[in-house]
């Protein structure tokens, strides 16, 4: 009997496991590593090095963000369901209005909310909830180009899960959904190779939870040249010692596709995978969609991205790959020279060549380079894959190390030549060893502390932020293009690097993107206008677009203080307006032009304070440019939802700013 039970995450515990297999046991029960997280027991750890402290890779905020919401809403549900009415609250629930009046913005012709304030964009998720949706992606269809679709980690139906978007007019009007991932069980211990499916979709196995999944984050998208969309995401059950089985520590990678001619629209569904009589084996059929999935408490997946080889001269048109962090506890591989680490994370992928029908057995990809890491480049997080289009088929995955023997960690990235067949189970991806792409300057970046220690934040808003590189390529002459944000300058700026012979070497521009001061700048998204010199082909070198935030600093920013920035201890501290910026300019001749294209909005609040998301995006067709973004301008005219200023998602189809920004 298929149960839905309350939730349960990856355990976090120095248990020695084989590297591989199908058949480890469960491990005994704890609390697991996004459940710590959760409770602010698991801190980020931290090394000594010769120059200083240093923070080492750690669950993504949007896992951590997803976690602690899960607990606290089973903490605080049975105290709400007692509660009296609010005050004001006239039985509705609304502040002082009559309930007959359409406070919600509700459109008389769908079923939906787009004219919920929309201050000159365009409001991308449809629902009429006062819950959070952020953490975006954008792309456009190949063979479509007015078809964008979407994705972003989203609240509407309680715990955090992923919902899509897509659009077919170039972005004015949307619809959205919500990707059937909730069929899906967790069963690694029938994840080996069956008949019909010659690959391994777990890393270190254990025997299933036979329970769906209990919440998502990281949501990711990609189109393939037939409009064939692909939507991504982790599942995560949270182990809790409160009564539930103390053996669920489940978490997994799903990639499900849409249908040309859907355009994004609905997604397929992921199969249940009901294990048949032993030897515990699923027909191929029933494993469908699915990269990857534990029930181990010294693995746990996170950060995923995806992209599409769409180009009619590649030899692998149509693959589609995935790239992922896999954290791993107590593995031997972990240990580096400098000192022993409680875990690691290095870079998996895994491919499809049948439109995800059957994907490759994941492979770990982030290599080694004993000139750039201490040991394997095995401290990762946030990579994310392009494909380039010089008719090899060739792939590059870019990613942030902090595998150095100093303060200063790094961008890297490596080249891959994926070839074989993933139903045949002989699908690789073939990398090299990584290469830099530039510096990550962390010293004296702002700290604050949402539970789990100090770690990156931006204060003025008071949300977590990373230093998480995004990729694009110009997909005509195959320039390479890697974002990121750092403190190199004394404050938060954005950074470029560009490869001209395909991921092999990069060169940084000299100065950052943004060419404003006084402000965090932070969550670039990149991509480039498609031709060899933009559409002006008078100007040279390539048009590049640069999306990101923007928050105005605090006073004294620059002097951290030893426990981190807080609300109402630190001046200005969750009480400074943020928007959200477009910057285009050519090649590597920073800064760059650029256009504020939302309002000003205020710090996240109420049960969504702390968090804005990981990540933004940012899709280019021709010349015009649709960031997405997600910010808190709309306001819940209900006291019952737990915020004042909800979070949700906004683009805007606009040119592409082409100049310096001096």
């Amino acid at each position: 009997m298929r149960i839905r039970r309350i939730i349960t995450i990856v355990g976090f515990v120095a248990v020695a496991t084989a590297a591989g297999g199908t058949t480890a046991a469960p491990v005994a029960a704890q609390d697991g590593l996004a459940l710590q997280a959760a409770k602010g027991t698991l801190r980020i750890p931290h090394i000594q090095t010769s120059k200083g402290d240093k923070a080492l890779t750690s669950l993504s905020g949007g896992v951590v963000e997803a976690a602690r919401q899960a607990y606290l809403a089973r903490r605080e549900a049975s105290s709400k369901s007692n509660a009296p009415l609010a005050p004001g609250s006239n039985g509705t629930g609304i502040k002082g209005q009559d309930s007959g009046q359409n406070v919600n913005d509700i459109s008389p012709d769908s079923l939906g909310c787009s004219r919920r304030t929309s201050n000159g964009n365009d409001r991308v998720n449809q629902d009429c909830s006062y819950r959070r949706q952020a953490e975006e992606v954008i792309r456009f269809n190949p063979a479509n180009p007015t078809n964008l679709v979407a994705g972003q980690n989203d609240s509407r139906i309680g715990y955090n899960h992923c919902g899509f978007d897509y659009s077919l007019d170039s972005g004015h009007r949307w619809g959205d959904g919500l990707p059937p991932f909730w069929f899906r069980e967790n069963h690694p211990e029938a994840d080996g190779p069956v008949p019909g499916d010659p690959n391994t979709h777990t890393i270190l196995g254990g025997t299933g939870t036979d329970r769906t999944y209990d919440f998502a984050s990281d949501p990711a998208v990609a189109v393939d040249s037939q409009g064939r969309s692909f939507f991504s995401c982790v599942v995560i059950s949270l182990a809790a010692n409160e009564g539930d089985d103390p053996n669920d520590n489940a978490t997994g990678l799903l990639v499900t596709a849409s249908e040309p001619g859907a355009f994004g629209s609905f997604y397929n569904t992921v199969p249940p995978g009901d294990p048949l009589p032993p030897p515990d084996q699923v027909p191929a059929s029933q494993r469908t969609y699915v990269v990857a999935e534990d029930n181990n408490a010294a693995v746990f997946h996170d950060k995923p991205f995806i992209t599409a080889d769409f180009y009619a001269n590649s030899p692998n048109k149509d693959n589609v790959y995935v790239t992922w962090s896999v954290f791993r506890a107590a593995d031997p591989a972990c240990s580096t020279p400098i000192a022993p680490v409680p875990f690691c994370s290095p870079i998996f992928g895994s491919m499809t060549t049948d439109h995800g029908l059957h994907w490759a057995t994941p492979e770990e990809i982030s290599g080694v380079n004993a000139a750039l890491c201490s040991a394997a480049c095995n401290q990762d997080q946030g990579s994310d894959p392009i494909v380039v289009p010089d008719g090899t088929g060739g792939l590059v995955v870019t990613y942030y190390n902090v595998n150095t023997p100093s303060t200063i960690n790094q961008e890297l990235a490596v080249r891959c030549q994926p070839s074989g067949n993933s139903a045949a189970g002989t699908a690789h991806f073939n990398c090299g060893s990584p290469t830099l792409v530039g510096p990550d300057v962390q010293t004296g970046e702002p700290l604050c502390d949402f539970g789990r220690g100090p770690e990156e934040c931006i204060p003025g808003a008071y949300i977590r932020t990373n230093d998480f590189p995004r990729i694009a390529v110009n997909r005509d002459n195959g320039h390479l293009f890697v974002t990121w944000q750092d403190n190199r300058t004394g404050e938060l700026d954005i950074n470029l690097a560009e490869s001209t012979d395909g991921g092999v070497t990069w060169s940084e521009a000299a100065a950052p993107v943004n060419p404003d001061k006084g402000k965090d700048h932070y969550f670039p998204a990149v991509d480039v206008a498609a031709s060899p010199q933009g559409l002006h082909p008078k100007k040279e070198g390539d048009h590049v677009g640069v999306s990101y935030y923007r928050t105005d600093r605090i006073p004294n920013e620059s002097a951290v203080p030893a426990g981190g920035f807080a609300p109402g201890v630190n001046p200005g501290v969750a009480a400074e307006l943020s928007d959200y910026a477009l910057a285009g300019g050519r090649g590597l001749d920073t800064p760059y032009g650029f256009k504020v294209v939302s309002p000003e909005f205020p710090p996240p609040d109420g049960n969504q304070t702390g968090f804005n998301g990981d990540y933004s995006g940012l899709a280019v067709v021709n010349d015009v440019a649709h960031p997405i973004w997600s910010d808190t301008r709309n306001v819940s005219p209900y006291l019952d939802q737990g915020v004042v200023h909800d979070e949700d998602v906004f683009t805007k189809a606009i040119g592409l700013p082409d100049g310096r920004g001096d």
